[in-house]
C-alpha cells in the first residue's frame, strides 16, 4: 500500500524541483501551469530565488504546492498511485490536489491568498515558531513563560 505524505511550510529551498522540471516534461508542465494560474513567474522564484522572496509566505505556499504536485504527478504518470494521501499543515492542500478533491489552479490561488493573509497578520521579522522534541510539558510551559517577557507565547501539545 502506498501513501503520499506532503510537507508543510519550512521545507522550501531555492532550486527545489529544478532537477525534476529539467528531466521530466510532466514536472515542467506542472510548474508552467502554476505560473499561468497565478499570472506570474512563480517558477523563477522557486528555481532562482532570491531566498528572501521564496520565504515570503505568499510565495512559499504556492511554491511548495507546485513542486509537491509536480512530484506527485510524475509518480502517478509512472503507475505509482497512492492509496492514501496526507500533508502536514500546508501539505494538506497538496494532498487534496493529489486526491483530486481540489483542482490544482484553484488550490494555487487559495494558498497564495492564505499565505498573503498569514503574512499580513504578522509583520516580517516578527514572531517565530519552534518544534520542541523530547521535553516534558511542564518544562515547555516554563520555557514559554520565561520567553514571553510580556509578549504572547503559546504552546500546543
Amino acid at each position: 500500500m502506498i501513501a503520499f505524505i506532503f510537507p508543510g511550510q519550512g521545507s522550501q529551498k531555492v532550486g527545489m524541483g529544478r532537477a525534476l522540471a529539467d528531466a521530466y516534461p510532466i514536472c515542467r508542465d506542472t510548474i508552467e501551469e502554476a505560473d499561468a494560474a497565478l499570472g506570474g513567474p512563480l517558477s523563477r522564484v522557486i528555481f532562482d530565488g532570491p531566498e528572501d522572496q521564496l520565504t515570503l509566505t505568499e510565495n512559499t505556499q504556492p511554491a511548495l504546492l507546485a513542486v509537491s504536485t509536480a512530484g506527485a504527478r510524475l509518480l502517478m504518470s509512472r503507475g505509482i498511485a497512492p492509496a492514501f494521501v496526507a500533508g502536514h499543515s500546508l501539505g494538506e492542500y497538496s494532498a487534496n490536489v493529489a486526491a483530486g478533491t481540489f483542482e490544482f489552479g484553484d488550490a494555487l490561488r487559495l494558498v497564495r491568498r492564505r499565505g498573503r493573509y498569514m503574512q499580513e497578520a504578522v509583520p516580517a521579522g516578527e514572531g517565530a515558531m519552534a518544534a520542541i522534541l523530547g521535553l516534558d510539558a511542564e518544562k515547555v510551559a516554563q520555557a514559554c513563560a520565561e520567553a514571553a517577557d510580556g509578549d504572547v507565547v503559546s504552546r500546543r501539545i
